[in-house]
């Protein structure tokens, strides 16, 4: 068989085993992966909505969201995963299935390339290469947070990816290859790609000086491997650029506290196979098979000292800056993101896989067998007791060890009976696949479950559609939340938004017009007031309702999505009301300053808002409105219940994570009396003015008036907005979108510029008048990154070029040729 061959079904056996081994534990266990609905559901059905030309955006503006987002570095962020574009050939109601296929896909790739870099690092066993890649392509990480999320699912492909261009560095070959390597991990996902590029340095340095060489060839190793990765990484610049501009203007994360002790036993405890829940820790685990053979590796003789001691060196470095909480926020990018801390632990599970084949590729004699034993018996001990550590993982431990352990002392060298060999493989084939499909059974087993029917979700999208007028109008998703991004799911135009690249402008316009927000900001949440709607053109909205679908659709007038506010307006910031009216261009509340009229007195400081003291008794407020009209709390970040008006609620907010929306109450009653009880949880705050009444009628004549004023067309392309005006149009036109960085603006055929923001939207001044404006949206760094990128991709044509023709051999000239050719001949005859 062809070397070529041989290999290739070596890494398409790992591969096939990976992926058959992950599709068996989901056809068992009946559930998708933990999390696809609620993470990358929504955003490839945005991605297909694209692919098909019906979506209202584009790559690089994202209308369906925020009121209207940067997209770009969203897309780069969360559909780069090349798998993710072949989503479009699905049905677009088949996306948890499209997702599947795309893990599926991810993780065959991933563990096919770890196969073949085992290769590189030892020759070694081909058939045992391919289950100890398994281990890799199926770690604990994959089974509980890569599965779900095909963004960082790409760092799986990165890591042995790199771990290549690593190995050409070491042999000097193929510097154009391994620079490409290098731009497909970045380009497919910044976050686990460079830490992945960190993994491959240190692969690379170990085996650097796991074996003698002449210092000449490390320099020249270093060397070439730094030049490598720099012209990769700039190769991806566009990706690079737009991320790093996208991240600066976005809304920060919120506070996240240190990582507090666990314990030996429970990071011990995660090292076993199928251990779950528990306190939020690194998922290592690569399998029993794994586990035994890096437990052995220091007792393996037949791998020598120099190497054992390197590869043990870097481990126990490694293992211990996943401990130590400085070294944690290094792995993670300088920030423990919030929700998913270890969201980078497959490199060290790569970095243990590779060391477990340095041991097998050795064949582990029966000292190294037994002290591998032992040391798992030692960690199974101290991980005892652990909430992490169920039935299961004894079973596995008892049943799997005695078979391994027998299957690999069969395998010993001293062993030369061809059928025991094979049998012994199979044997260890069959443990292997077994421990992934029950490892893999049991992290389904432990994920939350999917509340969103794929009937209501079709249901919820019709009923979008039906309502959809855009651009004239948005037909909003509301506060229905199917998933964190129902705008994307629903193909609608909504305010919801969950993206580490949301911008500070578009979540705190929300924020302060009254909409509710969690994760510090960046979870976004639609206006769900009349006036809130009003401003964002929300001609069509869902709310929520009973089963089966849980939403109702209503309808609602509203302006354009382009107004004119009339000259010399000035915003009033000091209330939610009063910046609603003046985005609004009319006076539509009343807005008094509540009365304490029983219960515990809370404390008024300025404008700054009310202290409310806690317990089980309520604070009760007043505030005098007209009768007829409809009453409106807003707590912001007031955590407890909320009565009045015969309405009832709760509200859960806490600053700065969780904001809490504007709640209607109720009508107002013919003796123009608003009494709201508050029962705090606990001592908190309110604004100094949390009660506000919508005069009868007064937000009819106002959404009249600025129809009136307003855009008579509106034309909205990917990234751009055009709007014709009435004749002769001063003061400002407002654009009901957030005023991003990246937005310029040109009034009555004008030149472009930045537009001037009014309380966080799209102003765009008309001076003595105009007609008609126009506004272009360009992500911040696309520029400068494509700029860069075409420079090195030139550069780097050059140098395969250059290459190219300096390793061609250079031919004789014609006549010297053929004297040689007669020469030849002559001599044959003699």
């Amino acid at each position: 068989m062809g070397v070529r061959r041989r290999e290739v079904l070596v890494c398409g056996s790992a591969a096939g085993l990976a992926v058959g081994g992950y599709a068996l534990a989901v056809g068992l266990r009946g559930a998708w992966p933990t999390g696809t609905g609620e993470a990358a559901l929504p955003y490839h059905a945005h991605l297909w909505d694209l692919m098909h030309g019906r979506a209202a955006g584009d790559l690089l503006f994202n209308w369906n969201s925020g009121y209207g987002v940067p997209f770009l570095a969203d897309f780069f962020a969360y559909l780069m995963n090349p798998f993710s574009w072949a989503t479009a050939l699905l049905p677009r109601d088949q996306g948890r299935f499209a997702l599947l296929l795309v893990t599926l896909a991810t993780i065959g790739l991933g563990t096919a390339l770890m196969a073949h870099l085992l290769g590189r690092l030892h020759a070694g066993p081909h058939w045992l290469r391919a289950l100890a890649a398994v281990g890799y392509g199926l770690c604990a990480w994959v089974l509980d947070v890569g599965g779900a999320a095909p963004m960082w699912l790409w760092g799986l492909v990165a890591l042995p990816l790199l771990g290549l261009a690593a190995d050409w560095c070491l042999r000097e070959r193929r510097w154009v290859a391994g620079s490409l390597c290098v731009t497909l991990a970045w380009a497919g996902n910044l976050y686990t790609a460079a830490l992945a590029t960190l993994m491959a340095g240190l692969l690379l340095a170990v085996r650097l000086f796991a074996t003698p060489r002449p210092l000449r060839h490390r320099v020249r190793v270093t060397g070439r491997a730094f030049t490598m990765a720099t012209t990769g990484v700039l190769l991806a610049s566009p990706v690079l650029f737009v991320a790093v501009r996208a991240a600066h203007g976005a809304q920060p994360e919120s506070p996240v506290q240190p990582l507090g002790p666990s314990g030996l036993g429970g990071h011990l405890a995660q090292l076993l196979p199928a251990t779950h829940g528990g306190r939020p820790l690194p998922d290592v685990a690569i399998g029993l098979l794994g586990l035994l053979l890096v437990c052995g590796l220091p007792f393996n003789r037949r791998v020598r000292e120099r190497e054992r001691a390197v590869w043990c060196g870097a481990l126990v470095l490694v293992v211990l800056s996943f401990v130590w909480t400085p070294t944690v926020v290094v792995w993670h990018g300088l920030a423990i993101p919030a929700g998913g801390p270890y969201r980078v632990a497959f490199v060290l599970s790569g970095l243990l896989v590779l060391a477990g084949w340095v041991s097998l590729a050795h064949r582990p004699d029966r000292l190294t067998l037994l002290g591998g034993a032992a040391v798992v018996a030692v960690i199974a001990a101290l991980a005892a007791g652990r909430h992490s550590v169920r039935a299961s993982t004894w079973a596995l431990l008892a049943v799997g060890g005695v078979v391994l352990l027998a299957a690999l002392w069969t395998l010993d060298r001293r062993h030369t009976d061809r059928r025991a060999t094979a049998l012994a493989t199979w044997v260890l084939a069959g443990a292997v696949l077994g421990n992934t499909v029950w490892s893999g059974y049991a992290a389904l087993a432990a994920a939350p479950a999917d509340t969103a029917s794929a009937g209501a979700v079709r249901a919820g999208y019709a009923a979008v559609r039906d309502g959809a007028a855009w651009p004239r109008g948005r037909s909003d998703p509301g506060p229905h939340a199917f998933t964190t991004n129902d705008p994307l799911l629903l193909d609608g135009q909504g305010g919801g938004y969950f993206s580490g690249y949301l911008p500070t402008v578009a979540a705190l316009l929300l924020h302060d017009l009254g909409a509710g927000w969690t994760a510090g900001g960046r979870q976004t949440a639609s206006v769900t007031d009349p006036v809130g709607q009003a401003l964002f053109a929300v001609r069509s909205h869902l709310d929520d309702g009973p089963p089966p679908t849980g939403f109702t659709p209503g309808r609602a007038a509203a302006p354009p999505l382009v107004t004119v506010l009339p000259p010399g307006a000035r915003p009033d910031t000091s209330s939610v009301w009063s910046r609603q009216e003046s985005l609004l261009g009319s006076r539509v509340y009343e807005a008094p300053l509540p009365v304490p009229a029983g219960g515990p007195v809370p404390t008024l400081h300025g404008t700054s808002g009310w202290s409310l003291p806690g317990g089980a008794e309520g604070t009760v407020l007043t505030a005098a409105c007209t009768p007829g009209g409809t009453a409106y709390f807003h707590g912001v970040w007031y955590r407890g219940t909320v009565s009045g008006l015969g309405t009832s609620y709760r509200s859960d907010g806490e600053q700065p994570t969780t904001a809490v929306a504007i709640h209607r109450l109720g009508p107002v009653p013919a003796d123009g009396t608003v009494r709201v009880t508050l029962r705090s949880d606990t001592a908190g705050q309110i604004p100094a003015r949390p009660i506000g009444c919508l005069r009868p009628g007064a937000l009819d004549d106002a959404v009249a008036r600025l129809t009136a004023t307003g855009a008579t067309g509106v034309a909205a392309g990917g990234h751009t907005l055009t709007a014709t005006l009435p004749a002769g149009s001063t003061g400002t036109a407002l654009l009901s979108v957030p005023a991003a960085e990246g937005w310029t603006c040109a009034a009555g055929g004008g030149r472009y510029v930045p537009p001037t923001p009014v309380l966080g939207m799209i102003g765009v001044p008309l001076g003595a008048g105009a007609d008609r404006i126009a506004c272009s949206f360009r992500p911040p760094g696309l520029t400068e990154g494509l700029t860069v990128s075409s420079a090195i991709a030139a550069a780097l044509a050059l140098v395969a070029v250059f290459t190219r023709f300096s390793r061609r051999p250079t031919r004789a000239p014609r006549r010297t040729r053929r004297l040689a050719a007669q020469a030849a001949r002559t001599t044959d005859r003699g």
